[in-house]
């Protein structure tokens, strides 16, 4: 029981306890993982809560489809509708999912103006109007409209309402986002990308998330933090796209054909955002999409292109642009400004590092402490950002709005609060500077709230004021010294600087600092502007971007959210591993020989693991591998037979390829313990007469062939192939798994998820090596305790042994034969000349460490141990216990993402 006075004083966590009393549809934990770069093998972990679609079998299945639709068709007129209906069914998906996505973005362009105008007042005549409907027509010269009633006369009772709708909307959003859709919270960029890469999370994309995604991204821009709604427009679309494909069966049944309008979505959700539907399909195929034949370029350039008609149609705005910050430029740029531009463009890589590092920070803090509390850390976030906005010229009003005013050219538009006035020069210099700092601390922190939340606008606002800034000073400068050499070019009957194209080139250089894109974002700054003499500088100034910002770390922010939500996803990146698949394939590998199974023994394994398949050899000695079979096919297969017959626990499974083949094996010489048993008993009891019909029924009853559901032909690849190459299969043919062969014989298998746990093995020693100087000598002659020349927490310490050990542990191995152990395990004993690996040659940065080199990698670190070996004839390093440690034994079935708890 509570006291009195704690009754009556609803605090923080009584508040949050009020808001947990409301039912959730959705309950997806997507903020209580755990993060932070020191726990990396840890965080590789939660690859196992993903589903992932097999591209092949994908393939192979929609191909399969097509043929039998082919084979029934026939001359009449109705299979010519059909045919036509099907060949048109993508073009009319398109163009439901461009029209709705359309309508969508108009909806929230509306409610976004309303309710940020809102803070400030009200119309007298017509409340639902917002300022700029109000006023239609009637503002005088010095911009005021006596139609647009603020909350009070007095400043102080205005500034109170203006925190308290802003405190209101940012809270009533992370309400929405906790009890209905958690998916909705974010960006989504990061998640989407890996959904097209072939990562299934449930929910992520569904009809709550689009509804209240789009609600809460309203409420949360027109709280005035500093965050948008380009970013979070992406999902929407995305939302749009798969919300109405799967009202077509065909896009029910193939998941290629799911991929293809989720990426021609995301293209119309740029288009939308910017009004820029070219530099829409150039986004989705430069940062979204893994796969992106020309077939999908077509789709995604018709949904852009019919997403912007409509919204120019609904003309949100009533000003004829699709978007509010959209300008247009008739004058030159001159060639001494080029020094500038690439000031804009340092300005931007900077910037970009900058905010990806502490924003990275600031999320760690908040999933470590502030999981639970997302309705109070909005409500927070958005009292203190209004609080030090309001008295601000630059940060009171909406970041669109702002980039608009910050766009404009002075001469022929509106003079707002006298920025194009000279005399108030540095008057708006202090402000901006003012703006600029306070806007890049808290998008730093409220970026990654649980509230839709973009940071497209907020990082073109920040660059605009930068740049806004400094073409005012270089303005100053070329009027107070007209005639310094720098300015030589200048006309002096004309105005010489444009303050507006330096915060617009500045805009693009931010965008670009922070999500590293360059081709996409001169496309769509020139769709916004439309001047094509302003192409050579945005060019010029996202490259200078792009060099700064990779010199302190590739990736932009999306990539860095992947790597921290512990995301599986390749990216486009080319990596330099040089060693071959045998040292990060999986040796231990659960198998089904083709006979000899009992039907109990299946379905037991189905139930103790999660595995998504399993190879199929001919027998668990030899593993001479025969096909792989799915986890569903076995499922399938298993509850037909027991609907269609009483199929017994007990029953013989056969997985060889061709059921009469499978079933005379099973009659000639594969019939078991229990068989043999069953017919002695027969023959025991006399019971001889009924033998033939009796035979056939247990025949029928003790037998389930897999054999027809077997893939004969699973990608196998052989030890010695470069996992450079490997990485390249799955990324551009997708297979959920590949099996490692070695003349014939099963040696193990290899996934995605191995894959990224190898590298985020290999970026750990990274790390290590660069904190830990080994001292010369650490890798000591015969007789030397070399692991007390390691530290405590390093992950080799703990690996030296004895000489004497160590020589028996190889002679065991090298007893084995080549590559084998006897427990059929794939042995990393073996020097990797006489295994599977290639050569001893690596790739990548190499401290010297002791007179020999020391490459960064796993495998690397491996062989220059095993080649040290060879050359002093001392055994260093225990391989096996290395090669071992921290490895699932293959590719596991997740449970559904967006079904955890």
């Amino acid at each position: 029981m509570q006291s009195p006075q704690q009754d009556g004083f609803l605090g923080p966590i009584r508040f949050q306890s009020f808001l947990d009393r409301f039912p959730a549809p959705l309950h997806p934990d997507l903020f209580n993982e755990p993060t932070g770069y020191e726990k990396a093998l840890q965080e590789v972990k939660q690859y196992e809560d993903f589903t992932t679609i097999d591209w092949v079998q994908d393939a192979v299945r929609e191909r399969y489809r097509q043929t039998v639709k082919s084979s029934e068709a026939n001359r009449s007129w109705k299979s010519y509708l059909l045919e036509s209906y099907e060949a048109g069914q993508a073009w009319l998906v398109v163009s439901l999912v461009g029209i709705v996505i359309g309508i969508n973005a108009a909806f929230i362009a509306i409610c976004t103006e309303w309710l940020s105008d809102f803070k400030l007042g009200h119309c007298s005549y017509a409340w639902w109007l917002n300022q700029k409907f109000c006023c239609w027509g009637v503002e005088s010269e010095d911009g005021a409209c006596d139609e647009w009633t603020p909350w009070s006369s007095f400043g102080i009772i205005n500034y109170v309402f203006y925190l308290f709708f802003a405190t209101t909307f940012a809270a009533s959003a992370a309400f929405l986002v906790k009890r209905y859709a958690r998916y909705a919270a974010g960006s989504g960029i990061s998640e989407i990308k890996c959904i097209l890469a072939g990562f299934i999370m449930k929910g992520y994309l569904g009809g709550w998330t689009l509804i209240i995604k789009s609600l809460g991204l309203a409420m949360t821009v027109a709280a005035n933090l500093s965050v948008g709604k380009e970013g979070p427009s992406i999902h929407i679309a995305c939302c749009a796209g798969h919300v109405v494909s799967r009202l077509f069966p065909k896009y029910q049944r193939s998941r290629a054909k799911s991929r293809e309008i989720i990426s021609a979505s995301a293209a119309a959700g740029v288009a939308v955002a910017f009004g820029a539907p070219i530099g829409g399909v150039l986004f989705s195929f430069e940062e979204m999409s893994n796969h992106f034949p020309a077939k999908t370029m077509w789709r995604s350039f018709f949904c852009a292109l019919v997403g912007t008609v409509t919204l120019q149609t609904m003309n949100p705005y009533r000003t004829g642009k699709l978007v509010m910050f959209q300008v247009s430029y008739d004058r030159d740029w001159h060639f001494f400004e080029m020094i500038f531009f690439v000031l804009l463009g340092v300005f931007g890589g900077l910037y970009g590092a900058l905010i990806i590092k502490y924003n990275l920070k600031v999320q760690h803090v908040r999933k470590k402490y502030l999981a639970d509390y997302g309705v109070i850390e909005a409500a927070t976030l958005a009292f203190f950002t209004c609080t030090f906005a309001y008295w601000n010229i630059f940060m009171r009003i909406d970041m669109a709005e702002s980039m608009n005013i910050l766009f404009r050219e002075c001469e022929g538009s509106e003079d707002y609060m006298g920025l194009c006035k000279p005399e108030n020069t540095w008057k708006m210099v202090a402000l901006l500077f003012f703006a600029l700092v306070m806007r890049i601390a808290t998008c730093t922190i409220s970026y990654g709230a649980k509230v839709p939340a973009g940071i497209f606008v907020p990082s073109m606002a920040i660059g605009a004021l930068f740049g806004r800034m400094l073409g005012l000073i270089v303005r100053a400068a070329q009027v107070a010294y007209p005639g310094f050499v720098l300015f030589s070019s200048c006309k002096p009957d004309v105005p010489c600087i444009t303050p507006g194209t330096y915060a617009f080139l500045g805009a693009a250089a931010a965008l670009g600092g922070v999500m590293r894109l360059t081709v996409c974002v001169v496309v769509i700054m020139f769709e916004l502007t439309g001047a094509l003499n302003y192409i050579l500088p945005t060019m010029i100034t996202l490259m200078v971007t792009k060099t700064v910002g990779d010199y302190f770390g590739r990736g932009g922010i999306a990539d860095r959210y992947i790597r921290l939500n512990g995301y599986p996803f390749l990216d486009k990146e080319e990596h330099s591993f040089g060693i071959a698949v045998s040292q990060v394939m999986q040796k231990d590998v659960t198998v089904l020989p083709a006979s000899g199974t009992r039907l109990d023994r299946v379905e037991r394994l189905l139930a103790d693991t999660n595995y998504q398949g399993f190879p199929v050899v001919e027998d668990s000695s030899s593993k001479t591998l025969i096909g792989y079979i799915g986890r569903s096919e076995l499922r399938y297969v298993i509850d037909k037979a027991k609907r269609a017959r009483a199929v017994s626990p007990l029953a013989h499974c056969f997985f060889r390829p061709g059921s009469s083949e499978s079933r005379q094996h099973m009659e000639s010489s594969n019939m078991g313990a229990m068989g043999l048993e069953a017919a002695a008993a027969r023959r025991a009891s006399g019971d001889v007469g009924s033998s033939s019909g009796t035979s056939r029924n247990e025949n029928e009853t003790n037998y389930v062939d897999f054999g027809p559901f077997i893939d004969q032909t699973p990608i196998a690849v052989h030890p010695k192939l470069p996992l450079e190459t490997v990485m390249e299969f799955f990324k551009k043919m997708g297979p959920r798994v590949i099996l490692i062969e070695h003349q014939g014989k099963l040696v193990g298998l290899i996934t995605i998820k191995d894959l990224l746990k190898y590298i985020t093995r290999t970026e750990a020693l990274d790390e290590e090596e660069d904190e830990v100087e080994v001292p010369p000598g650490a890798f000591g002659r015969r007789g030397q305790d070399t692991s007390s020349l390691w530290p405590s927490g390093n992950s080799f310490g703990s690996r030296f042994h004895s000489q004497q050990q160590q020589q028996q542990q190889q002679q065991q191995a090298n007893g084995s034969g080549p590559g084998h152990s006897p427990g059929g395990r794939h042995s990393s004993k073996v020097p990797l000349s006489q295994g599977f690996s290639s050569g001893s040659t690596r790739i990548g940065r190499s401290p010297s460490v002791g007179g020999m080199t020391m490459a960064s990698s796993v495998g690397s670190f491996r062989e220059r141990i095993e080649l040290a070996e060879q050359q002093q004839g001392d055994v260093l390093f225990d391989h096996d216990g290395f090669d071992d440690e921290d490895v699932d034994d293959q590719d596991e079935g997740e449970v559904p993402f967006g079904n955890r708890r």
